[in-house]
């Protein structure tokens, strides 16, 4: 029954670190990085159109990608 105690305080330490471990500072001229063209979602149309595709096929939904609302009517 000892061990148990031990398992979750080093499980909390590992989620602990795990979650410092993702965080960073960003220096003001190594933001330029993420402003370019190759990390934009939209950059590849053929991509942007399958993935129109996959959401029309699976979930019978089309357009609004940049529209609010729910899909209940209310705006």
């Amino acid at each position: 029954m000892t061990t148990r105690p031990l398992i979750l305080r080093l499980s909390l330490l590992f989620a602990l670190l795990a979650g410092l471990a993702g965080c960073a500072s960003v220096e003001p001229w190594e933001k330029a990085r993420f402003a370019d063209y190759t990390m934009r979602e939209d950059r590849d149309p053929l991509e942007d159109a399958m993935t129109s595709h996959i959401h029309f096929s699976r979930e019978a939904t089309h357009g609004g990608g940049g529209l609010g609302g729910g899909g209940c009517g209310c705006n």
